[in-house]
């Protein structure tokens, strides 16, 4: 976290869901995503945050699931929001990203408080939180003791109020996904502004879909006002007309490289081990200058 809070500390790679593809260089094979083993591969191969999905149960405990429903992630049916935590206790994870094509692991699905404590003095979680639960997330962290090593985002336009000051994002790192009112994206680097101006600020903002048009602006406010960029490279790519993980696992320069130089700090992936591979030839590069 002190390397996320300096935006001048590097590249910070964030794993979609945990590394759940396979990792050749590491001996590692595919793991569920959200899983238990997704962290595990993530601090192996040296990434710094894990993103992570949160939802809650018919009777009120936090767990780990992207989808409302278990179908594609487990072998079982049901929307999360209807089932409860026993029921969940039943299934397994389909391995990789799940669906049909997947065979069933025998990964579990974990509780928020089971990911956390996985991820204590380890790595960053990046909790996406999937319904209007926040205050109840963040107790959680708390709780915990993972104050320090967690990220909550939310969303936030022009007309939203500085988000990082409030309550409950202010007990923990915050940042704000800032959303346009045109295509264009050009209204963005007035969001952060306002965004940023609050003690304490975002220790980042996450992009949306914006074209590439946009993004040198929006990459010189973001370092004017001392905060990091964060883009994800996920299929079809957050920064339309500059690629995705599709490219960049060919050819990481012309995507991770091309957004790197535009000011992005935080690249969020489903190949984080290429990724890392990639930030040590940055780092390499950066030694010798």
């Amino acid at each position: 976290m002190q390397r996320i809070r300096d935006p001048k500390g590097g590249l910070i790679i964030i794993a979609h869901r945990g590394c759940h593809e396979i990792a050749p260089r590491h001996g590692l094979g595919s793991a569920p995503e959200n899983s238990a083993q997704a962290l595990e591969h993530c601090v192996a191969i040296g990434v710094d945050v894990m993103e992570t999905d949160v939802r809650k149960t018919r009777d009120g405990y936090l767990v780990i699931m992207h989808d409302d429903t278990v179908d594609r992630t487990t072998n079982g049916k049901g929307a999360v929001e209807r089932l409860s935590l026993e029921d969940l206790r039943h299934l397994y994870l389909r391995k990789n990203i799940g669906g049909a094509q997947n065979d069933v692991s025998d990964q579990k699905v974990l509780t928020l408080s089971e990911m956390l404590a996985l991820a204590k003095g380890r790595i960053v979680l990046n909790l996406d939180v999937k319904a209007p639960i926040y205050a109840e997330v963040v107790d959680a962290v708390l709780r915990a003791g993972m104050q320090d090593q967690v990220i909550i985002k939310t969303y936030g336009g022009l007309g939203t109020a500085p988000l990082a000051a409030m309550l409950p994002f202010r007990k923990v790192p915050f940042a704000v996904i800032p959303t346009s009112a045109s295509k264009d994206g050009q209204d963005i680097s007035e969001v952060m502004a306002r965004q940023a101006g609050v003690k304490p600020k975002p220790v980042a903002f996450e992009l949306p879909v914006v074209p590439v048009t946009a993004l040198s602006r929006i990459g010189v406010r973001a370092s004017h006002l001392g905060v990091r960029l964060w883009v994800n490279t996920l299929a079809p790519g957050f920064v339309e007309g500059q690629g995705d993980d599709r490219q960049a696992i060919v050819n990481p320069e012309v995507v991770w490289g091309a957004l790197w130089q535009q000011g992005v700090s935080m690249l969020q992936t489903d190949y984080p081990e290429m990724l890392v591979m990639y930030r040590q030839t940055l780092e390499f590069h950066r030694g010798k200058d």
